[in-house]
């Protein structure tokens, strides 16, 4: 099987990270990188011995598929360029800076036939992949996402900076229609809002408490979700996990784990077992753009659909919207 041409749109910071992953994954040849700075082209190129592209259309020609990380006010331009000319299309998230927006990139990918995935990458987290085959069924979740102040993310709010990496987790966690939000928040360094907490209330009656900082003096990527017998504790940061289950008393075989008589008041004693997830040290970036190249050659849905994405990019402007209607 030929590699897959696949190139960068954008090589800022995150976009370099792009072509060196893209660099060295099997079955992937990075065909070429492009920038509106022509110099930061060629400095990447050179790095990961690679081609710098005077413009998208030579790249379009050169190419089988794309990831575009370039500023959110331009998704919608590059992208629907690139699904235009048939190219497979990566693009970081928000997927869009308006939902029209967003849905012209969806309608362009399924008119196309083409695949366009979203990177929010938490779902590649280790923490959050060890996961896989937990019956999830939330009532409760609280995520905090923590960070110092980087100015690189400040042309838009923390809610599409930080807070929508959660809410596409919880949205992917919950499986329920949003129902209501509620939200605060304040903008104290940029000219954005730095720090914002949202309720979100979902119709199968579970609701998540959302807090995201970039004004924080320490990092803290968690998530806790509570639901009837689980308790589940999701650091992001240290790529683990801890499950806790209250059972009966475990026969041979079952889940080894801390024990912890409970008295239920109907004379049965129950256990809590903690369960420590393995740690995936797979690099999360990697492992997402491995599944855009699966996806590309299977012809299989993305992990990380155009519509998970709008669905993301609604609710962060939900959000936005309260954070607006309260200040005002």
């Amino acid at each position: 099987m030929d590699p897959l041409r696949t190139a960068v749109i954008g090589v800022g910071r995150l976009g370099e990270a792009h072509a060196r992953v893209l660099a060295d994954l099997p079955g992937i040849h990075l065909s070429g990188v492009y920038d509106i700075r022509g110099e930061r082209a060629e400095e990447i190129a050179h790095r990961y011995r690679t081609s710098a592209y005077g413009g998208l259309s030579e790249l379009a020609g050169d190419a089988d598929a794309v990831t575009v990380v370039v500023p959110t006010t331009a998704h919608c331009e590059v992208a629907s360029y690139t699904l235009s000319k048939g190219l497979h299309t990566f693009v970081e998230k928000p997927i869009a800076a308006t939902v029209e927006e967003a849905e012209r990139l969806v309608e362009l990918s399924e008119f196309h036939r083409r695949v366009l995935q979203v990177g929010h990458i938490e779902r590649f987290n280790g923490a959050f992949r060890a996961l896989e085959g937990t019956d999830v069924s939330p009532g409760f979740i609280e995520s905090h996402r923590l960070a110092s102040f980087d100015p690189r993310g400040t042309d838009v709010s923390v809610v599409h900076d930080l807070m929508i990496h959660d809410i596409d987790l919880i949205r992917c966690l919950v499986r329920s229609d949003l129902e209501r939000v509620d939200a605060t928040g304040v903008a104290v360094i940029s000219d954005q809002v730095d720090i914002a907490n949202a309720r979100l209330q979902f119709v199968d009656g579970c609701v998540a408490n959302v807090t995201a900082s970039r004004v924080s003096l320490k990092q803290m990527r968690k998530m806790r979700v509570f639901q009837r017998d689980h308790y589940i504790s999701i650091d992001f940061l240290k790529g683990e996990s801890e499950i806790y289950r209250l059972v009966d008393e475990p026969g041979p075989g079952r889940i080894r784990g801390l024990k912890i008589p409970i008295n239920t008041g109907d004379g049965r004693t129950r256990h809590i077992l903690r369960q420590k997830t393995a740690k995936d040290r797979t690099e999360p970036l990697k492992a997402e753009l491995a599944s855009f190249a699966d996806a590309v050659r299977d012809g299989s849905p993305p992990p990380v659909t155009g519509r998970d994405g709008l669905e993301a990019l609604r609710v962060s402007l939900a959000v936005i919207d309260q954070i607006e209607r309260g200040q005002r």
